[in-house]
């Protein structure tokens, strides 16, 4: 083999390491870069139906894209991001988390938060007053978004492309937490760090994209229920 040659099965192999690579890297772009934006804080969320129709489209968009970049552009299936069957048993450690998360909750808002001078009044006033019909369209929605865009989708390609469980965790975990900050003051960061390392948790262990949907939508239920 000449030394062209050589270059160039090196040029085709060097290819072939990169393009997953870079999709990988992309798609992190999409998922945690765009999904971490303050959409509901900059286009006001709650200020009326079309807002908030209009913030739930963009972040189906966002899911939407996401799976469609999972099968068309690296060519994957959907188990590569933990869409996985669940089994029945796993639905009901699902139900068993939220209800974990939940008394973690509860025992921030009544002890924590007040002992450090902190609360949500305002944020929360504000969901009270919404629609009933919206309060349920959201809470399903975060939980599908939330899990796609920051548990699977990065948390597996993160671990593919640094070969670290702690970078998949952290990463995505810290900007979930911030995420929130946006729409609900900076008292919701550790509610929003405890609730997302639980379901970081939970996705490590089971690798199932669905039981922690379950789980997400339960404990965000409980929440709006109780607001």
């Amino acid at each position: 083999m000449n030394a062209r040659s050589a270059l160039q099965d090196l040029d085709r192999g060097n290819e072939t390491v990169s393009k997953p690579v870079l999709t990988s890297i992309l798609g992190l772009v999409l998922t945690l870069g765009i999904g971490s934006l303050p959409f509901p804080a900059w286009d006001n969320e709650l200020k009326n139906v079309a807002h908030m129709l209009g913030n739930e489209a963009i972040y189906w968009t966002l899911v939407a894209a996401t799976l469609a970049y999972v099968v068309l552009v690296e060519k994957c299936a959907l188990s590569s991001i933990g869409f996985r069957r669940p089994a029945v048993r796993d639905l009901f450690l699902g139900l068993a988390f939220a209800i974990a998360i939940i008394v973690g909750l509860a025992a921030l808002y009544l002890f924590v938060l007040p002992a450090l001078n902190l609360g949500e009044q305002q944020a929360v006033a504000a969901l009270t007053a919404a629609p009933a019909w919206w309060l349920a369209i959201s809470v399903v929605r975060a939980g599908v978004s939330e899990e796609v865009l920051f548990r699977g989708y990065p948390i597996e390609r993160l671990q593919s492309l640094t070969g670290s469980r702690s970078i998949a965790a952290l990463l995505p975990l810290a900007l979930f937490a911030l995420a929130h900050v946006g729409s609900w003051g900076w008292a919701h960061l550790i509610v929003a760090a405890f609730g997302g390392a639980m379901l970081t948790w939970l996705y490590f262990w089971k690798r199932n994209l669905w039981v922690n949907i379950v789980a997400h939508v339960l404990v965000d239920g409980v929440a709006m229920l109780s607001a």
